[in-house]
């Protein structure tokens, strides 16, 4: 599965895609840490990705998540960021949580919001879901100046929600809503 927007292509990693992703991770390290759980060393091996890969893709059949890796297309074989819609819920809910980063050397360009676009228009559109919620720590500005771009409301403050690096972090609670309430 692939989108494209205007200066990027946003898919599914593939097999071969493995070391890219690796490289994406390793070399941006230090930018995402104080933003994401601990990480296990495996995490930062081709057989992790490998693996992670295949176990992806199976979520997307099964209809549970989807991991998508955003490439310029002037480079379409280096990943610059991920984005991750989990925790598909379906029945009178149809909402999903959404995770991404961006590689530090892309930051404040532009790229996160466009492919972030391209992929809620194709969640609500294509798969049908009503609601995306997105979450960060409070002192990612970052973060919270996107998801308003984007036009994601906040909708509550959660104590201790996740534990990033090792310690309970509280959160501010967005969803997006589709535009389509059908």
């Amino acid at each position: 599965m692939e989108l494209e927007s205007e200066r990027l292509l946003i898919r599914m990693a593939g097999p071969d895609d493995a070391q890219a992703v690796l490289d994406y991770y390793s070399d941006n390290r230090k930018h995402l840490h104080d933003f994401e759980p601990l990480r296990a060393d495996e995490f930062y091996t081709i057989e992790y990705w490998e693996k992670k890969i295949t176990e992806s893709a199976a979520e997307h059949v099964a209809g549970r998540g989807l991991r998508m890796f955003i490439f310029l297309k002037t480079d379409p074989e280096r990943v610059i960021g991920s984005i991750n819609y989990s925790n598909f819920m379906r029945g009178c809910f149809q909402a999903c949580n959404l995770g991404c980063s961006i590689a530090a050397e892309h930051e404040g360009k532009g790229f996160m919001s466009e492919a972030l676009r391209a992929t809620n228009r194709f969640m609500f559109e294509e798969l049908g879901f009503h609601r995306i919620m997105a979450n960060y720590v409070p002192h990612n500005r970052r973060s919270a100046e996107l998801l308003k771009r984007l036009g994601f409301t906040a909708e509550g403050y959660a104590r201790d929600y996740l534990k990033i690096q090792g310690q309970w972090q509280d959160h501010i609670l967005t969803s997006l809503i589709s535009p389509d309430p059908a």
